[in-house]
């Protein structure tokens, strides 16, 4: 991880959590989405362009998770969940597991892209994600590790 990139995240968090009147949904979305936008945003330039780039990218991916974050219900966040465990557990590296929540009408895939051991010797995947909501597909990227209970704990996204 690059060294500004936790104080983006530590901004993105903050950021998420000064509005008192942003639903659950949106506040998770915004935090979620700000990360990936960082995450993003750092691969490109140098220097402080990297960092610009990196706060441009924490700032689009805010407000873009917000907005699917206020579309997805409980409901979705369960099957996206469950996929998200299966698809962790059982896939081979660019295999798709898709959910999708009838009720909604919202959907996505998450498929492993990378499986490696961690220097604490833990088993991570790599994986990319995307949700459909209202026909609008946001895509993001992330790590998910395997924990003790044998569940997967994503680490970074």
């Amino acid at each position: 991880m690059k060294p500004f990139i936790p104080v983006i995240v530590a901004a993105a968090l903050a950021l998420g959590a000064c509005s008192s009147d942003m639903g659950t949904k949106e506040g998770v979305g915004s935090v979620l989405g700000a990360v990936g936008g960082a995450v993003a945003g750092s691969q490109f330039g140098k220097g402080t362009g990297q960092i610009a780039a990196a706060a441009v990218g924490t700032l689009v991916g805010a407000y873009l998770g917000n907005e699917v974050g206020k579309s997805l219900d409980r409901a979705d966040r369960v099957e996206a969940q469950a996929a998200s465990q299966r698809a962790l557990e059982s896939n081979p590296t660019g295999q798709s597991t898709s959910w999708s929540n009838p009720d909604s009408g919202h959907s996505g895939t998450i498929t492993p892209v990378k499986t490696y051991q961690n220097p604490n010797g833990d088993y991570c995947r790599e994986f990319t994600q995307r949700v459909n909501v209202g026909g609008q597909t946001e895509e993001a990227y992330g790590t998910a590790c395997r924990q003790p209970d044998g569940s997967w704990r994503i680490v970074n996204s």
